[in-house]
């Protein structure tokens, strides 16, 4: 739902214990790359990143980021903002070229190591980063357990310094179940009987692309199993709600949290 990284049926290659991860790409669509493009900050969205700045204020020290999933760029130029030195990584060819024609200064680059050698994360120096942020990319890593998610955070892990922090901006299971100012969901009732590793649709009505986005739902419970698999410490967890002072026709938004921001460490 704005994250590109996404797994199999087509979306992780999983690799050997101690190798990194490999990707495959499910989101390479000239079409709903022009959509996202013009996604901003604002409806349910202005949620997920409203509180970001004091998050990372509190939590992080340095500027070295890396924007894991930056999609068109929303999220690495928000960061970048905020005063980040930041390297925006993704699968699809087509949300990068999106990202750099938006923002032809940035740092963008393609990680698809299915079919150009070398260009993965193992391509990216370990203890680098103070900051790793994956904003949604986690809403789209498939599977049942917790094996693909649990590669993906320690070959994050591995590029974090000493002091480094991994920011995850994730859908709750709600968002799935109500409507929202910046989505839909009252055409898949499916979506209520959906647990852990299922697959749930959701329309966004923020840009004009009408397709139905295939997430992966993933409960608090499960992310904290995860959590501890990948050997890392939670230091936070954040739900906002809207205030009602925003300038936004909320439908939810105040009652009830779509989004979940989780700061993690090395343990």
């Amino acid at each position: 739902m704005g994250s590109i990284l996404c797994s199999e049926d087509d979306q992780l290659s999983p690799s050997p214990e101690g190798e990194s991860v490999t990707f495959a790409n499910c989101y390479e669509d000239d079409t709903r790359a022009q959509a996202y493009a013009t996604l901003e900050f604002k409806n349910t969205y202005h949620l997920a990143y409203r509180d970001i700045p004091a998050i990372l204020g509190e939590h992080v020290s340095g500027s070295k980021s890396l924007d894991f999933g930056c999609g068109t760029g929303r999220s690495t130029r928000f960061l970048r903002q905020l005063g980040f030195e930041v390297t925006g990584v993704d699968i699809a060819e087509d949300m990068i070229r999106k990202a750099q024609q938006l923002d032809p200064s940035g740092d963008y680059r393609l990680i698809r190591s299915d079919d150009v050698p070398g260009d993965d994360l193992s391509a990216f120096q370990s203890g680098t980063y103070d900051l790793i942020l994956a904003a949604f990319t986690f809403d789209n890593i498939a599977g049942k357990n917790n094996d693909n998610k649990v590669r993906i955070l320690r070959d994050l892990c591995r590029l974090l310094n000493r002091e480094g922090k991994l920011v995850l901006i994730v859908s709750r299971p709600e968002i799935y179940t109500h409507d929202w100012a910046s989505f839909s969901t009252k055409d898949f009732p499916e979506n209520q009987l959906a647990k852990s590793g299922d697959k749930v649709r959701i329309i966004v009505t923020d840009h004009a692309d009408p397709r139905p986005v295939e997430d992966i739902l993933w409960t608090d419970e499960s992310y904290r199993e995860v959590f501890e698999e990948a050997r890392l410490r939670l230091l936070g967890k954040y739900e906002p709600l809207a205030r009602g002072d925003e300038p936004y026709s909320w439908v939810t938004e105040v009652e009830i949290a779509p989004w979940a921001v989780y700061v993690l460490e090395s343990a």
